[in-house]
């Protein structure tokens, strides 16, 4: 079993030796040429700077602090958000910024499973199903995949639950939200997510690519609460530095 097991992973770099070779790209980063099929455009130096965050964070919605003395942010106090908490793996910015931006808007799709398992670094909580932040039909159509689901695919793969992707909608189309205020993102949305079946007593793990001011998670939230959702976590990749 391990014989073969050595036979499948030396096949695998073999494989992306030729792929590198007839389809030679250039990482975005450094410039030097990609070395590793899997994570091209980045080269694997480059990669394997990529960090989990460590800093100080609120332990709510994982907002970066300067403080080790705080623990909660100010919104959180102020509203107390309807999901549990935000697990984040790294703050939005350097390589995880530029690995995210090839992934999502360079349709490079074979970053998905190396972004998704930086997730796996962490002690995700038991859940009964990973539920992806979808996206409208339209916009489905335009982008081609759904980089939540992708994504979300690995979590499920890992934790052995179903990765559930036609329970949450969204219905609504929505303008974009670069530029807008943590209120107008949150009016913005307002409705644009539903639910459908049964959640009744379900803890759930929401998935996306980023977190910016948490009114997309946070609208997801409100609709699987109405379906029964008992519970909801939130796991990102990045996590932007202001709300």
């Amino acid at each position: 079993m391990w014989k073969m097991r050595g036979i499948t992973t030396g096949l695998k770099s073999i494989t992306s030796i030729i792929f590198n070779s007839l389809y030679p790209s250039f990482c975005p980063i450094c410039g030097d040429k990609s070395n590793s099929f899997s994570i091209s455009p980045v080269c694997s130096k480059c990669w394997s700077e990529i960090k989990q965050y460590d800093g100080p964070s609120c332990n709510i919605c994982a907002l970066p602090f300067v403080s080790e003395k705080s623990k909660i942010c100010g919104n959180c106090l102020r509203n107390k958000p309807v999901f549990k908490e935000v697990i984040a793996f790294g703050l939005y910015e350097g390589i995880l910024k530029e690995a995210i931006s090839q992934f999502k808007f360079y349709g490079i799709r074979r970053l998905a499973k190396p972004l998704g398992n930086l997730l796996l670094n962490f002690n995700i909580p038991d859940a009964d199903a990973v539920i992806p932040v979808p996206m409208t039909k339209k916009g489905l159509i335009q982008r081609g995949f759904n980089q939540s689901v992708l994504i979300g695919k690995s979590i499920a793969r890992h934790k052995r639950i179903p990765l559930l992707i036609n329970v949450l909608y969204k219905i609504k189309e929505t303008p974009p939200q670069v530029g807008l205020s943590a209120s107008e993102r949150l009016k913005n949305l307002t409705g644009a997510f539903i639910a459908k079946g049964n959640l009744n007593g379900k803890f759930l793990i929401l998935v996306d690519d980023v977190m910016t001011t948490g009114a997309t998670v946070t609208e997801c939230t409100k609709a699987l609460s109405k379906a029964g959702a008992k519970e909801v976590i939130v796991l990102v990749l990045a996590r932007t530095g202001g709300l």
